[in-house]
């Protein structure tokens, strides 16, 4: 019988009807809905396992296009409108993305297994550790492939970005690449030779290839800052991973320029 977490379930079915009653979203994003709930159902671990991997596979093609928010029915706002954070920086703008957090949403409940739960001191110490290393060595690189530059800084929208890039970037990010992807293959390839240092770099490049769009020193930035945080994972588990790509972001935010040099 497939048991959800029904706190987490009441709070993201109250988030999308207040989004539905102020026009945020329309009748359309039920198929996605739907769809994302039949994959659920069929990833559970009583069902056969042709089930199971039809259920994954079609979650798979849902997270890619929410992620990149092709699939109608959801009106994102955009929050903070263009503007400069840093000097000699790009214009920043942000959404307030209403597709993309139903991924990590799905993984939460239809796979429970991601969190890989730790103690709390555990976590900590992790954290501190693999925070301190990925920063030093992804922002010290960043410098000098003059990506970004000292610049300290606490704009009106610091706030507002606070709370998006923590619970609707980082933890669906994390979920989906350190959770899913790492934790899956390192399920999978523990019993082979090197198993789980493939699982950790897999998901680490396909991280980074997520940034393909904003050129080659960002995929190797992000290649490294997800090595990084798949031993976060490794070690830490999932709050663990969160905390290590949520200070890293916000260390960049705060400290350079963000989100990079013009």
């Amino acid at each position: 019988m497939l048991r959800l977490p029904w706190p987490y379930l009441t709070l993201l079915t109250a988030g999308y009807v207040l989004a539905l009653t102020h026009g945020q979203l329309s009748l359309q994003a039920a198929l996605p809905l739907t769809l994302l709930l039949l994959a659920g159902i069929a990833v559970q671990p009583q069902n056969h396992p042709y089930a199971r991997y039809l259920g994954h596979t079609l979650f798979i093609l849902l997270a890619l296009t929410l992620a990149l928010h092709y699939l109608p029915g959801f009106h994102n706002a955009q929050v903070i409108p263009p503007q400069h954070l840093s000097e000699n920086a790009i214009p920043f703008s942000m959404y307030l993305n209403l597709d993309k957090p139903l991924i990590g949403f799905w993984l939460i409940l239809a796979c429970p297994w991601i969190i890989a739960q730790r103690s709390l001191n555990q976590t900590l110490k992790t954290s501190t550790i693999t925070l301190s290393l990925t920063a030093l060595l992804t922002l010290a690189s960043a410098c000098l492939l003059g990506i970004i530059e000292w610049s300290p800084k606490w704009p009106d929208v610091a706030r507002l970005w606070l709370l998006n890039n923590l619970l609707l970037v980082t933890l669906v990010e994390e979920a989906l690449f350190r959770g899913y992807i790492q934790g899956g293959l390192t399920q999978r390839l523990k019993h082979l030779p090197y198993g789980e240092h493939f699982a950790l770099l897999f998901a680490a490049l396909l991280f980074g290839l997520a940034h393909w769009g904003a050129g080659w020193q960002w995929v190797f930035l992000a290649t490294l800052a997800g090595i990084g945080y798949g031993l976060a994972y490794r070690f830490g588990g999932l709050a663990a991973a969160v905390a290590t790509h949520f200070g890293l972001n916000l260390l960049h935010f705060g400290l350079f320029t963000y989100p990079m040099l013009a």
